[in-house]
């Protein structure tokens, strides 16, 4: 961030503004869609060792269940797959260190003539779980073949393709048994294809849209993309492909569904100017470092965070150049705000895992996944928007501030800089956290180590006190049929707005020279001149 400060000098000062103004007056292109998508193909029946079993002894007409007798089923494969390549002229390469995939597959697209087809197809060792048979012996010791799951570096076949529909998407499978698959295919790519085919121009740059001339219809048309179209699509290549099952196979219900290994949901947003695209994500760079905390994810992705979950709650702050990104991770899912192509903020939310959030890994489970990567997008910029937009209107400052009646019930006035009114916002900044809400043995003792004091010979009754004033002037509601309160809007803008005034402009001065030395006044005047100018930067006077 110092970095940036360099770069831009003083123009941060000039163009800093809320974060809800940029949103609102600043952003010229928002688009919510799904991004890359890693799919898995597997055939149910094949996934124990008594279903390789059966599919040898049934399909396959084998007397004793080995393994060693799917190899001609392997070769029949293999062939069929360099016959493919014969036919449609192009190319077989085998993956070695050198370039990249991606590399090859856009040298192969800046000379592909048709609208679809394949591109070239790769070969390479890669360790899977795959089924290997081992010698056993009964209680007689006599010797049975038994089948076990095990590793091994197996050949896998990726095909690349250019698709009507998709764009560029690879296939790759899995040259022994279970002989599972892999999907790879692009969102936005899909997009990008059905606004050209319905005359929609776009300026398309990398994994996104930076502009069209109808905003309006194209979220709607990204919303089209479903769990039945990607289903139809690895359909459509996998009846044009070669793989190890037969037709028979097929007819006697060995088939491939889809299941989810990874999706990424991304959340763009298209800035008018670069230097405000920059301004807006230092901004909120500063304010979330802790976006990778327990409580801060158990609210971005609305699950209950305890001790008991995995994972490794971190934030961490990755800089390539001088553009840094965020890094949130929840469980196996993460959570990445960016600043992308110099002037679009960009969130991913990536999920690795559905059982995450007790979700079932099947394609038709997609609906449910996009609404949880959304979603989190949505709260994330709520975030967002409270923690750095804490200005309020002088009324209901006054209103906060002075005592209130409410159905006869009165309660005096949390004015500001008094000790105990500073302790309970730091509270209600401590109830923002928690989704459930709070009780008021759960507060008592954290108000008691802000004001210094014992928790054991603490007040019940003030406890009480305050938190009825609280509930009087609207900061925080109690839930129904419970004895917690949580906090409400005005309460979160409120507790901001006290914590931060008090933070930086009040307890920096508690340290300046009330008197002294002519050199110690002037620099004293240099420092209240820099204090002014940081609290105007950070929207804190009028």
């Amino acid at each position: 961030m110092a970095t940036w400060a360099a770069l831009s000098g003083s123009s941060i000062t000039r163009v800093r503004k809320h974060v809800a103004e940029i949103r609102q007056n600043h952003v010229t292109f928002a688009l919510e869609a799904i991004d890359r998508m890693y799919l898995n193909a597997y055939v149910p029946s094949v996934q124990t060792g008594g279903g390789v079993a059966h599919f040898l002894k049934t399909p396959l007409g084998v007397r004793v269940p080995s393994t060693v007798l799917v190899a001609p089923m392997s070769e029949r494969f293999v062939k069929g797959l360099e016959q493919f390549v014969k036919t449609h002229g192009i190319d077989l390469i085998t993956f070695e260190t050198g370039p990249r995939t991606d590399d090859l597959a856009h040298q192969d697209l800046a000379t592909f003539t048709g609208a679809e087809g394949g591109l070239f197809v790769g070969q390479a060792q890669e360790q899977t779980s795959v089924f290997r048979t081992e010698k056993r012996r009964d209680a007689q010791g006599k010797p049975y073949p038994w089948i076990i799951r095990s590793t091994a570096m197996p050949n896998h076949d990726d095909g690349y393709i250019l698709d009507r529909d998709f764009g560029p998407l690879f296939i790759k499978f899995c040259t022994y048994v279970p002989y599972a698959a892999t999907v790879c295919l692009h969102g936005h790519e899909w997009l990008n294809r059905q606004l050209t085919r319905r005359g929609i121009a776009d300026e398309p740059w990398d994994n996104g849209i930076r502009s069209t001339d109808a905003s309006a219809r194209v979220q709607p048309i990204a919303n089209e993309l479903d769990a039945p179209k990607i289903d139809a699509v690895f359909r459509k290549w996998v009846r044009r492909l070669p793989h190890p099952f037969t037709a028979a196979h097929r007819a006697a219900g060995y088939r491939y569904p889809l299941s989810i290994l990874q999706a990424e949901f991304a959340l763009t947003q298209v800035l008018d100017r670069p230097r405000t695209g920059r301004c807006f994500f230092e901004d909120v760079i500063r304010e979330k470092l802790d976006i990778g905390r327990p409580d801060q994810m158990q609210l971005i992705f609305e699950r209950c965070v305890t001790r008991r979950t995995p994972g490794r709650f971190r934030t961490r702050v990755l800089t390539e150049g001088v553009v840094p990104s965020l890094h949130g991770q929840y469980k196996k899912s993460k959570v990445t705000p960016y600043h992308t192509e110099g002037q679009a903020r960009r969130t991913e939310t990536t999920i690795n895992d559905p059982d995450d959030f007790a979700i079932g890994r099947a394609l038709p489970n997609l609906p449910a996944l996009r609404e949880i990567g959304f979603a989190a997008h949505r709260r994330l910029l709520r975030g967002e928007h409270l923690s750095h937009d804490s200005l309020i209107g002088d009324d209901h400052l006054d209103a906060v501030s002075q005592p209130i009646v409410v159905d006869t019930q009165r309660a005096a006035g949390l004015r500001f800089g008094d000790r105990r009114v500073l302790a309970l916002m730091h509270l209600l900044c401590l109830v923002a956290l928690n989704p459930t809400g709070v009780r008021h043995r759960d507060v008592r003792a954290h108000m008691a180590q802000r004001l210094g004091r014992n928790p054991d010979t603490s007040a019940a009754g003030q406890m009480t006190y305050d938190l009825r004033r609280l509930r009087l002037h609207g900061l925080i509601e109690r839930v129904p049929k419970s004895h917690r309160y949580r906090l409400t809007t005005l309460g979160a803008r409120i507790a901001r707005l006290y914590v931060r005034l008090y933070a930086r402009g009040l307890r920096p001065a508690a340290s300046l020279p009330a008197s002294g030395s002519a050199r110690g006044r002037h620099a004293f005047d240099r420092l209240d001149a820099a204090l002014a100018t940081f609290l105007q930067e950070v929207q804190l006077v009028a």
